[in-house]
């Protein structure tokens, strides 16, 4: 079964990471197939139309910009060509491949709050009750501090400004009867609930839709319902302010009257022919675009077989020329009643391709062109008769009639209820009432258009445009069509969002620029590399040539490892190869355990096929609990984590759960493998042989000095909270930025600079090299869309530091190559998350340490060893935070490097118990100091090459690894340290001076297999 399932593992692994490559590969080929095609196109293009670059969309300024436009439709028109061996398309294969996080490859990472105080606001009908205005207040105040639930803390803070009073009253107004006066307070609150859980659902939604026009390959996008928060991840995207703009926006629902072609189809036609002339740049394009009145229908559309259809030349690029709009879209032809003869009204004008609506939007907002449409006309894309999924890359453009150039008759605020229902021939439905205003108004709309469509748009995008059927004079409606369940209950929650205001606001942003992300990739690929190569030659020349079953074993982990994080759509970020970095150094740490047995086994003179069996029997227990330790922190990490910490304690979760198969089934079946041929592995060479060979060292006659140092340690730990820490802007609140200068600058020459602008003074240290400096401010961090405010104040003052004459878009673009923003409101969170994920990690390896030895003093002992490391690692962050030459701010990787120290350093204290209670009971008349100081030599060997092999990881991932993950790197080197220490000299003397009267005891299942192993080898 393992041989079986590790193949089958093999090939997934291979056929998932080939998606890679075979994307790789065709982008390769379409990226070079672009630059020779704008090249060659470029230099004529200039000639002989020198000032309509803009005009016709397809080049811009730079060639660099233009072969990037001209790579994108090569990518976007062969979505459906096949380019793997198993037939897969490209959109296919680029969804499979593995994806990099905006740390490797440059981008936005934003997270965004869901108002809702504004909801609550909302649902009462802007109440001006002194009451309700008083509480909610105090609430908002209380959630920016405390982090409460905001409906909860409202509620109590309503209780109390109004003591006796219901809270119905103040929601009856705008439930639409779904609560009376008469209901309780926990119906009322229940109700609220569903509301807020609705908006929160409809904003998600809303935020997908829009993030899915920004043209961004595979974003990441992680609503989280319990905190009302929305992580979005936007790799490669650097445009932030349209992304500040557009994400925050209030949901803009409205109700437009519309064109048909049969009103406006001569001028769509009269604007393509100015179009063309330009484009060609000379007169006789005019001429040959001519649309004769006999060659057209009533409206003014060519007919399909006329000459001004485009069909004086049957190639795509005459017919571009010649017509450039239907080049790009299928305009409906008219269609008439059979009965009467009218013309049909047809909502839509035509569909177009979604990778051509941005080229084809440029060619309508076109002076030329816009200027033969009625001025209160607006064009708009749209879904062309169903959702996403209905589409297939199809939309369709709509003729908005608009009020004052973008406003509607009929804005969705006077939308107060929407529901999905079906009709009465059972046919999914859309049920949506109006407020008072809205249903006169409504009621003028339906009765100037029925036999008409009226679109429903929401933010400039077209959901749907149902056709009127009779006046509507209540302002209740029946919104019918081909609906499924699903669609028509977006649909509704779409419609409520006009009533329902919840935006949502940014309160953290994280920018990193492309320089920054290749460094990133460079220094991880780099770390990752030297790190498997120095593990792989470790493990040989330590453990012979069984060496080799250690490597393969490792080689398929991390195989395994990240092809079911891509096969899962999981990101690989900087932290994430942290993660797979220390996966190595975990990874060896399996076979250690079980080789380090093997090797005590045959020194007691037991041959080889027995070794082995006791080897991988005795070391199966201490391995579960190492792994099911190391497992809880990484999860916590991944409950109380935020954006990459996340993305570390998620691929340490795989690692973990891959290296048990790895470790324990691969190994010992390759190793039965090798023995069923009539040979054996070695697992001694010359100078493992010699090392720790009868170690008895007395480490517990040096208890009472180690009681001291960790007594010096907790003093240095409780003085560090006085001393004081940097805190990383995630956990203080601000702007953080990243700049990157042409000479060495002095930070205290910079920072009095920007006080000069800041008012303030702010933090500014040295990164890496000295002409690279990260700022950190305060400044305006309370105030609203600051940001830019933030920015150019920071261009300012940095105008000494810069070349003379840069604008502030070169700054921005060239010298800015990071930033991040983190509201207070979002940092309270971040902190007191970190201090929970510490806490329940503490206290659940202690619980779990109990129940596994059923004895309180190895739990004691745990939580001293424990609160050794985190104390220490604390002393040494505030202690040498101004004498480094890099930052060791308290940050969300700081907390992932303690949780994981936590996990390591459990690892050692695990494996060191588990022998004490073995000990215990094959020696049942020695004293405790004699059982645990031979327990400790016994286990020596293999923690000094498990601290050793993790230790060298993590040491290549200081040096090499970036920017990025250095403090995290520096914290865990710390941590592997002080973690080998507290286990030897701080967990393991507790046993000895707690509880003298109960003795350590034995398991059971050890006395078993050592029973067999004596009765096998006859001693």
């Amino acid at each position: 079964m393992v041989r079986v399932f590790a193949a089958l593992m093999i090939i997934f692994s291979f056929y998932q990471l080939s998606f890679s490559w075979f994307v790789k590969s065709h982008e390769a080929k379409m990226l070079a197939k672009a630059e020779r095609q704008v090249k060659a196109g470029m230099p004529a293009a200039a000639a002989k139309y020198p000032t309509n670059a803009e005009a016709r969309g397809l080049y811009e300024d730079t060639l660099k910009e233009a072969i990037r436009i001209r790579n994108q439709r090569l990518l976007d028109s062969t979505a459906k060509q096949t380019i793997t061996w198993f037939g897969q398309d490209y959109k296919f294969a680029k969804d499979q491949e593995a994806k990099l996080g905006l740390d490797l490859q440059g981008g936005m990472n934003v997270t965004l709050e869901v108002g809702m105080a504004d909801l609550l606001r909302s649902l009462s009908a802007y109440s001006k009750d002194k009451a309700f205005t008083q509480a909610l207040t105090k609430a908002v105040a209380e959630k920016n501090t405390g982090g409460k639930d905001l409906i909860d803390l409202f509620v109590a803070n309503y209780r109390t400004a109004a003591p006796g009073s219901k809270l119905a009253p103040l929601f009856l107004a705008n439930s639409n009867k779904r609560i009376t006066v008469e209901s309780s307070d926990d119906a009322v609150i229940s109700y609220i609930r569903k509301e807020a859980d609705a908006a929160f659902e409809n904003t998600s939604n809303i935020l997908r839709k829009r993030i899915d026009r920004f043209g961004v390959a595979s974003p990441t996008i992680n609503p989280d319902k319990n905190k009302k928060i929305i992580t979005v991840e936007l790799a490669g995207l650097t445009d932030r302010e349209r992304v500040r703009k557009y994400l925050q926006s209030t949901a803009n629902l409205q109700f437009f009257e519309l064109y048909d072609i049969n009103e406006i189809g001569q001028s769509l036609l009269a604007g393509e022919k100015a179009l063309a002339a330009s484009l060609n740049g000379t007169k006789s394009a005019v001429k040959d675009t001519t649309v004769n009145k006999a060659d057209t229908t009533a409206n003014g559309v060519a007919k399909a077989d006329s000459p001004g259809a485009a069909k004086k030349d049957t190639s795509m690029a005459a017919a571009a020329k010649e017509a450039p709009i239907r080049a790009l879209m299928q305009i409906f032809q008219p269609e008439q009643d059979p009965t009467t003869g009218r013309p049909l009204f047809r909502s839509a004008l035509g569909i177009v391709a979604a990778k051509d609506t941005a080229v084809l939007g440029e060619y309508l907002r076109n002076p030329l062109v816009a200027s033969q449409f009625p001025q209160n006309l607006k064009f708009a894309f749209g879904y062309s008769g169903g959702n996403d999924e209905r589409t297939n890359g199809i939309y369709a453009l709509y003729a908005l009639k608009t009020v004052d150039g973008s406003r509607s008759k009929l804005e969705g605020d006077r939308v107060n209820d929407a529901r999905q229902d079906f009709d009465e021939r059972g046919k999914v439905s859309i049920n949506m009432g109006m407020d008072n205003q809205g249903a006169k108004i409504w009621a003028k709309m339906t009765e100037a258009n029925v036999g008409k469509g009226i679109a429903i748009v929401l933010d400039d995008f077209v959901y749907t445009a149902p056709t009127v059927n009779g006046v509507i004079p209540n302002g209740s409606s029946v919104i019918t069509g081909s609906y499924e369940v699903k669609e028509a209950q977006d649909m509704a929650e779409m419609l409520k969002s006009g009533k329902l205001p919840a935006p949502a606001k940014i309160v953290q942003e994280q920018v990193v620029g492309p320089t920054l992300g290749a460094e990133a990739v460079s220094g991880g690929t780099m770390a990752f590399t030297i790190s498997f190569v120095l593990i792989f030659v470790l493990m040989l020349a330590y453990y012979n040539n069984a060496g080799w079953v250690a490597n393969i074993s490792l080689i398929l982990n991390l195989l395994f490892t990240i092809s079911i994080l891509t096969a899962f759509g999981a990101t690989f970020t900087a932290a994430g190869i942290a993660g797979l970095v220390l996966t190595i150094g975990m990874a060896v740490d399996t076979n250690v355990i079980v080789f380090e047995r093997i090797k005590e086994e045959l020194t007691a003179g037991r041959n080889y096929p027995t070794a082995v069996a006791n080897g991988y029997k005795r070391s199966l227990a201490p391995v579960l609990d190492a792994h099911v330790t190391t497992f809880l922190t990484a999860a916590i990490l991944y409950y109380f984590g935020l954006g990459p910490v996340r993305g570390f304690a998620y691929v340490q979760m795989w690692g973990i759960v891959l290296n048990l198969f790895c470790g324990i089934l691969i190994s010992r079946t390759l190793t039965d493998w090798f023995t069923s041929k009539s040979r054996h592995l070695e697992y001694f060479t010359g100078a493992s042989r010699r090392i720790f060979k009868h170690a008895k060292y007395k480490f517990i006659e040096f208890r009472k000095v180690a009681y001291a140092i960790s007594i010096g340690v907790l003093v240095l730990g409780v003085a560090s909270l006085f001393y004081g820490f940097d805190k990383g802007v995630e956990f203080s609140g601000g702007y953080s930025y990243t700049i990157r200068f042409d000479k060495p600058v002095k930070p205290d020459e910079v920072r009095n600079d920007l006080q000069k602008v800041f008012a303030e003074y702010p933090v500014v240290k040295t990164i890496g090299s000295n002409n690279q400096l990260d700022i950190t401010t305060a400044y305006k961090i309370e105030e609203s869309n600051a940001d830019s405010v933030v920015e150019r104040a920071l261009y300012s003052g940095l105008q000494k530091h810069l070349p003379a004459g840069l604008s502030y878009e070169d700054f921005d673009n060239a010298y800015k190559v990071g930033s991040q923003k983190v509201l207070p409101t979002i940092s309270e969170d971040l902190r007191r998350g970190a201090i929970y994920a510490t806490l329940f990690s503490m206290l659940i390896i202690v619980a779990y340490i109990f129940i596994r030895f059923r004895d309180w003093r190895y739990s004691l002992g745990t939580i001293v060893a424990l609160l050794h490391d985190v104390l220490v690692t604390l002393a040494v962050f505030s202690f040498l935070r101004k004498v480094v030459p890099f930052p060791l701010e308290i940050d969300q990787h700081f907390i992932a490097a303690v949780l994981t120290v936590i996990g390591f350093s459990m690892n050692d204290t695990i494996i060191v118990f588990d022998r004490i209670r073995e000990n215990s009971g094959l020696m049942p008349n020695a004293d405790r100091g004699t059982i645990i100081n031979k327990s400790i030599n016994d286990t020596l060997s293999r923690t000094i090459m498990t601290s050793l092999t993790v230790f060298l990881t993590i040491l290549i991932l200081f040096i090499v690894g970036g920017e990025v993950t250095r403090g995290f790197a520096f914290a865990m080197l710390i941590g592997v340290i002080t973690g080998t220490y507290s286990s030897i000299f701080v967990a393991a003397p507790i046993l000895v001076d707690f509880g003298k009267s109960r003795p350590l005891g034995a398991p059971e299942p050890v006395a078993a297999v050592d029973k067999k192993a004596k009765l096998v080898t006859g001693k």
